[in-house]
């Protein structure tokens, strides 16, 4: 397994959108090792594939129930099947948007149909905090992220800080 490097925002790869699994096989069980080992080396709940420049439909989520107890779902080809019109608003965080925390409303409730890990054919009900990132994950595999919720001048304003962060970020200081 291996710890990859998390794109930032602004990057282009971030706004694809990621292509269909036709199959689960090593590589993709591979790749959703490696994402596990990156979300966790930098302390995230969720992260989807893209994120570390692969454009195909995976994600994968862990959010611990209790302390130093880890059980990730690995979702392959994931798809909204319902959602409940109540909603519910986290502050939310990225991988990929460092230090940015934005307070985003979704549905409270989802159901989601996906493959495992294996390549079986799973569907979960998800509430809270696991339908809310489920959400922001799947945002992700269409090009989206959480600062498209916000208003375009909050957005424009942000993209701006990040940008000129990502540039300080990039230089090397000898």
């Amino acid at each position: 397994m291996a710890i990859k490097k998390i794109l930032q925002e602004p990057n282009p790869i971030l706004r694809q959108i990621s292509k269909t699994v036709d199959k689960v096989t090593l590589d993709e069980q591979e790749l959703m090792n490696n994402m596990y080992e990156t979300m966790i080396a930098e302390k995230g709940i969720g992260l989807a594939a893209i994120q570390i420049g692969v454009p195909k439909r995976i994600i994968v989520i862990d959010i611990p129930k209790e302390e130093n107890k880890r059980d990730p779902i690995y979702f392959v080809n994931p798809v909204i099947k319902n959602q409940s019109k109540d909603m519910s608003r986290y502050e939310e965080g990225c991988l990929s948007l460092k230090s940015v925390f934005v307070e985003v409303e979704r549905p409270s409730f989802c159901e989601v149909e996906y493959l495992d890990y294996f390549g079986k054919k799973q569907n979960l009900k998800c509430d809270d905090l696991l339908a809310t990132c489920i959400q922001h994950e799947m945002d992700h595999l269409n090009g989206v992220l959480m600062i498209d919720y916000l208003s375009k001048l909050k957005k424009s304003m942000l993209i701006k800080k990040l940008s000129k962060l990502k540039s300080k970020e990039d230089r090397v200081v000898l």
